[in-house]
């Protein structure tokens, strides 16, 4: 009998529910002021009872690094496509780290797929959300979108996040359960139907505690963490410089808890609420999605749109629709209400997509699943060497948090969200079942403290839909002598939308000013 069979019959699941260029203006604040002494790095009154926080990092200079980079310029752009610039050098390497199992620790590897993006020569290291496109992706395409001063003092350095991407992906969830847990009638309320979709959810973890056995929980933020500071190693930093997009924002929060003495400049763009557990997050996401939903709406009339003169009820009625009958695509994934609200809710946070989104949304509802199947392929799709989004994200969520709750708990959530977020309450709440029979992790993330790193710049987004700013704000408080940038506009990530944003990026990381606390950039 393999080993992984034969750890899931000694495991007990437990069948319960988890969470899974305009000017600058200074917007009010109660926290500390940060005060200017020429060109020194910034002095921050200590909070009481905190400890003041260091002085920004020097940059350095890499010594005796020890990463194989490769050519590999012509595989970047035919993954960035439309995007690709014609100036910019792509190089790839593999970090092979500890696998460091709760069961095993010490024994194992994995292997973790970095890009570096320029040639500028100081690393800065770049993580994205989990759920999203893999870093060595996200960085390459960073690396079109950022300024001159910045790209002429740093290359980027992408990190595909562990069990992602071209890292040492996790394939275990078959497509035809990822494709039921996205695809499940998101108007589906009463406790016999959400009992279907735990059943889903339990098929899931069982295929991927048989397949992957003492891999299943070393796959989280905290041993994510441990692969950055791998990667500093081999890149010959003293300090590690980064940028985490999202979610990929409470890695970093997470290593300058771990390696706070090795933490340089880091940049966080979007941040999940450190004070909320994960029903709390979820709700908060499905507020802040329905606030960009309506953002979303106004811009699809404005423009004219193919959802006509009411965008909402456009999609409610598709939605409707496809829960009486759904839609195939040409290469058999279904496009269901459920899969259609999945589609949507990761559409919103990139808001150059959204003429693309909505005509996707239309052409659905006339009968054509293409567009919004496209859209749904990363996700549930292994495509080469990179595998399905859905694995690493959902395995990685589920690792991170040890809230449980139970199903009939689970259903009342669902109803009471869709009262007070009527399109996107129940996604919220039913994605609260996916992690329902995963293994529960030994112990939580660690707080938000921080207290031997440097100060941080938070960006944080008026309107965003995957890191709510009430959660972004309350990660810079966390934090000794951050500085928050709020952008005045709506989607996901702030990093390239505004010259003002991008002002504060080049004051901080290549001068190593701190802005201004509470400063808030025009849309």
């Amino acid at each position: 009998m393999p080993r992984g069979r034969a750890a899931f019959g000694a495991t007990a699941v437990a069948l319960v529910v988890a969470t899974i260029g305009a000017a600058c203006t200074v917007g009010p604040s109660n926290r500390p002021a940060v005060v200017h002494d020429g060109d020194a790095p910034p002095v921050v009154a200590p909070t009481p009872g905190k400890q003041p926080p260091a002085a920004v990092r020097p940059l350095g200079a890499p010594e005796g690094a020890k990463l194989s980079w490769s050519d590999c310029t012509s595989q970047t752009r035919f993954r960035l496509g439309a995007a690709a610039g014609s100036a910019t050098r792509f190089e790839c390497a593999r970090v092979s780290n500890t696998l460091d199992s709760p069961s095993r620790p010490g024994r194992g590897t994995t292997r973790i797929a970095v890009l570096k993006a320029g040639t500028g020569p100081v690393p800065l290291v770049v993580v994205n959300d989990v759920n999203g496109e893999p870093g060595t992706l996200f960085a390459a395409r960073l690396a079109q979108q950022l300024g001159p001063e910045v790209l002429g003092t740093f290359s980027l350095v992408g990190v595909d996040r562990r069990g992602t991407g071209e890292s040492e992906h996790l394939q275990c969830v078959p497509e035809s359960i990822r494709q039921r847990l996205i695809g499940f009638d998101p108007t589906a309320k009463d406790a016999t139907k959400i009992n279907e979709l735990l059943e889903v959810a339990r098929e899931a973890s069982q295929e991927c505690m048989l397949d992957l056995d003492e891999q299943l929980p070393a796959n989280d933020t905290w041993r994510t963490a441990s692969d950055l500071e791998k990667v500093r190693e081999l890149l010959g930093m003293r300090h590690l410089h980064a940028i985490g997009s999202g979610e990929g924002s409470r890695v970093l929060t997470v290593y300058a808890e771990r390696f706070g003495d090795k933490a340089g400049r880091f940049v966080l763009d979007g941040s999940p609420d450190p004070t909320s557990d994960g029903i709390g997050l979820a709700q908060a996401r499905a507020a802040a999605t329905e606030a960009t939903f309506t953002e979303f709406a106004s811009d699809c009339v404005r423009r004219g749109c193919a959802l006509g003169s009411d965008p909402r009820k456009s999609v409610s009625d598709l939605v409707a629709k496809l829960a009486e009958k759904s839609l195939t695509s040409s290469d058999g994934l279904a496009v269901t209400s459920g899969s259609v609200m999945f589609a949507l809710v990761e559409g919103l946070g990139e808001r150059s997509a959204w003429p693309a989104l909505g005509d996707a949304l239309a052409k659905a509802a006339s009968g054509d699943p293409g567009p919004v199947a496209a859209l749904l392929a990363p996700v549930i799709k292994n495509k080469s060497t990179v595998g399905a989004r859905f694995d690493g994200s959902m395995i990685t969520a589920c690792n991170d948090t040890t809230v449980r709750i139970p199903p009939d708990r689970a259903a009342q959530l669902i109803k009471e969200w869709s009262a007070r977020s009527p399109l996107f309450g129940p996604v919220f709440s039913q994605r609260l079942m996916w992690c329902g029979p995963w293994p529960v992790p030994g112990q939580p993330l660690p707080p938000v403290r921080a207290a031997n790193a440097g100060p941080m710049v938070v960006l944080n987004t008026a309107a965003d839909p995957v890191t709510p700013p009430e959660g972004t704000k309350r990660t810079a408080e966390q934090l000794p002598g951050a500085a928050l940038v709020t952008w005045q506009s709506n989607g996901h990530g702030a990093l390239t939308g505004s010259g003002c944003v991008a002002t504060a990026l080049k004051d901080y990381l290549v001068d190593g000013k701190m802005p201004a606390n509470a400063t808030v950039c025009p849309p």
